[in-house]
């Protein structure tokens, strides 16, 4: 079931053929919008843009995208100077917000087929500001995964989307890098820097927050950083050295940080372990995670068994661990409990840094 937020385009919007389970009428501040649907389960969100206060001040949607899963907004654009200009659309791009219409048909186009951060960026270079997506029969390059709720990203998945980071400029136009071409010419894994990746195997599995830990715990002892790639989740952890890019600019972001001799790279939102001197797959071994998980991608397993595995979040006892191990037939490098990423010296953090040999 999906929600609607409307003002001006009351009518369009209900005109739309859907199955609504509650509607906002009018005008509100970006902070009612987030404390109303927070917590509040929908399918997609179709929001008219003059319902939000103030929405050509670009504070309020960066909020907004902060707060709530772009992915699941439909946004109807007003026709106007502002909203017709490259700048605000590039704008909408970095923040993450790639569906957005300023037709009825749009809304409708874009709840089957949702953009990507490429198709959004590769419409601003090639479409007038009119522009109204193409019918599915035509070829509009659009990768529409089997699953796209809320998907975790697999060892073979290209990620439904990808956020860039907000203080990152959308050009207008950009022919894109071979990814491997980019890294190998980049003059940084000469033997003395460790490239170090983690990524989620499960939905939430704490990449982010491991990496956040790890780098804590070692920076008073080593020269460490960390880079994220399509996504600014470290930027809530105000920490000069722990970097968000984009996978146009990832090789020329290692280059600048080659005087650290331990990188730790984010790679939820990138694929290319391959820049990596090794990778690490998280596991959150819950029964709901991890069967998710199966469902997704049911060769997931055979490939995880060829990795470093590392179960976060467990709970699970001495025997059940064993009884795992032998289901699943994954070698555990690490085991971790739920952590508290605010604490200094844990002890489970300096078990694993040891184990790592960092």
């Amino acid at each position: 079931m999906n929600v609607m937020i409307y003002n001006k385009f009351k009518d369009a919007l209900l005109g739309l053929n859907l199955e609504v389970m509650k509607t906002l009428e009018g005008v509100y501040n970006v902070d009612e919008i987030i404390d109303t649907f927070t917590n509040f389960y929908y399918d997609k969100m179709i929001l008219d843009i003059t319902a939000i206060r103030d929405y050509q001040n670009f504070d309020n949607l960066q909020k907004l995208s902060m707060n709530i899963n772009m992915d699941n907004v439909i946004v109807l654009l007003e026709d106007n100077m502002v909203t017709n200009s490259r700048e605000f659309m590039s704008k909408l791009v970095s923040l993450g917000i790639y569906n957005y219409t300023k037709s009825a048909d749009g809304i409708n186009y874009l709840l089957v087929h949702p953009r990507s951060e490429k198709d959004a960026i590769n419409m601003q270079g090639s479409v007038d500001n009119n522009f109204e997506p193409a019918p599915a029969s035509v070829d509009s390059g659009l990768d529409i995964p089997a699953f796209v709720e809320d998907e975790p990203l697999t060892l073979t998945q290209t990620p439904a989307s990808a956020v860039v980071p907000p203080a990152v400029s959308v050009p207008e136009k950009r022919v894109e890098p071979s990814r491997k071409e980019d890294i190998s010419n980049a003059p940084i894994n000469n033997g003395k820097i460790r490239i170090i990746g983690f990524k989620d195997a499960t939905l939430h599995a704490g990449a982010t927050s491991l990496i956040y830990m790890l780098k804590k715990s070692l920076q008073s002892r080593r020269s460490v950083c960390a880079i994220e790639i399509n996504k600014v989740d470290f930027l809530y952890f105000n920490d000069k050295d722990m970097v968000s890019t984009t996978m146009h600019d990832i090789a020329g972001e290692m280059v600048r940080r080659n005087n650290h001799d331990l990188i730790f790279i984010d790679l939820n939102d990138y694929e290319d372990t391959s820049i990596c001197s090794e990778v690490y797959y998280l596991i959150e071994p819950s029964t709901l995670m991890f069967n998710r998980m199966i469902k997704k991608n049911k060769s997931i397993l055979e490939k995880l068994r060829k990795e470093k595995v590392i179960l976060t979040k467990c709970l699970l006892s001495n025997s059940d661990l064993a009884t795992f191990e032998y289901e699943t037939k994954l070698k555990l490098f690490a085991v971790l409990p739920y952590l508290d990423d605010r604490q200094d010296n844990i002890k489970q953090i300096n078990d694993l840094i040891k184990k790592m040999n960092l």
